[in-house]
């Protein structure tokens, strides 16, 4: 009886490790970026840069933002595990005003829709 319990646990245990999948990851360095305040029709091209810290590639399938002003370009190729990627975002610096984005980004990671944020102010004049 105990050989058959002793062989019952192993047995569990190694199905409950094979049964692990492997999976993307991403961790984006920074999940908010600040303009801070800049001035109106300056350059609004903003990098969020992430790594698949995962054990399969990473494929980011999707990433849109919460405002047509806001233009979010998403890497096209897979990110192998341990490599590093960007999504661009690009804010349309002629709206005055503050700015308070949402890029969602939908991937294969483990967490599958992750939000990162711009924010800033867009002033009618120069930056001083």
């Amino acid at each position: 009886m105990k050989n058959f319990l002793m062989l019952l646990f192993v047995g569990v245990l190694g199905f409950a490790v094979q049964a692990q999948e492997k999976t993307a990851k991403i961790e984006f360095k920074q999940q908010v970026i600040d303009y801070g305040e800049i001035a109106k029709g300056s350059d609004g091209v903003r990098v969020f840069e992430f790594t698949n810290t995962g054990d399969v590639p990473l494929v980011i399938s999707n990433v849109h933002s919460s405002c047509g002003c806001t233009i979010p370009k998403k890497p096209e190729a897979p990110i192998a595990p341990g490599a590093t990627g960007k999504i661009e975002v690009k804010y349309d610096t002629n709206r005055v005003g503050p700015i308070r984005k949402t890029i969602t980004v939908q991937s294969n990671a483990d967490t599958p829709t992750v939000a990162v944020k711009i924010k800033g102010k867009v002033l009618a004049g120069a930056v001083q």
